[in-house]
């Protein structure tokens, strides 16, 4: 795993300064798979969460995503764990890591301003059917979250300003869903999870013990051999 973490580290520091990756880390992607700002970090957390997905092969070989809503950052990975790309990304306007019971059968406008959350946690999730925008990709069917291009908030949100913007200050806006640029969408992550995947969303408030336990204990065992 240290090897892992190591030529991912490699790879996701050069992408918090114009992702120029390596190519024998990732495979070479258009300009779209690139968006993080110029010189925001990705978070140690991210890296050796990501690195644990690899080399625990929790995954089980589908695609996956690594989600930081602190940072706003969206990471997506192939199945053979090399990084197709990063971007901001917009989520809840409200801070915590549940979904509130019964908020699947809610309208969006329903939907009260304390529980538009993104949970945290890992999900399994695809391509699939929705009532009212047509085949979505599903992160956690159960409570309706899933993730869409920005073309498809209202004007008045300014979500592609949001995205644009330097800083996650402002990327809290959805009702719970996440939202990408539309570039990225149909660039990186319509072809990633065409067939499904496995979507890893850090918590505001939990621990990371409580929302990933099996990674928590091998993140401690690794701490105790060095």
């Amino acid at each position: 795993m240290r090897v892992f973490h190591t030529a991912l580290l490699l790879a996701l520091s050069s992408a918090s300064v114009g992702v120029a990756m390596a190519e024998d880390t990732v495979a070479p992607q258009a300009a779209s798979a690139n968006q993080l700002p110029p010189g925001q970090e990705v978070s140690d957390t991210v890296i050796e969460l990501a690195g644990w997905v690899i080399a625990a092969d929790d995954n089980h070989g589908y695609p996956f995503m690594v989600m930081d809503k602190a940072a706003a950052q969206v990471l997506v990975f192939g199945g053979d764990g090399k990084l197709r790309g990063a971007a901001p990304g917009l989520f809840g306007s409200a801070v915590g890591d549940h979904a509130a019971p019964g908020i699947a059968g809610l309208a969006l406008r329903e939907i009260p301003g304390r529980d538009r959350t993104t949970p945290a946690g890992r999900f399994v999730g695809g391509y699939g059917p929705s009532i009212d925008a047509g085949r979505v990709l599903w992160v956690d069917y159960d409570s309706a979250v899933s993730l869409h291009p920005t073309a498809s908030g209202t004007p008045a949100e300014r979500r592609e300003e949001r995205l644009a913007s330097p800083t996650p200050d402002d990327n809290r806006v959805t009702h719970g869903c996440i939202n990408v640029a539309t570039t990225f969408y149909e660039d990186v992550v319509r072809s990633t999870f065409d067939k499904g995947g496995v979507f890893y969303i850090l918590p505001d408030k939990d621990s990371m013990a409580e929302t990933f336990p099996e990674f928590a204990h091998s993140r401690e065992g690794a701490k105790r051999d060095e």
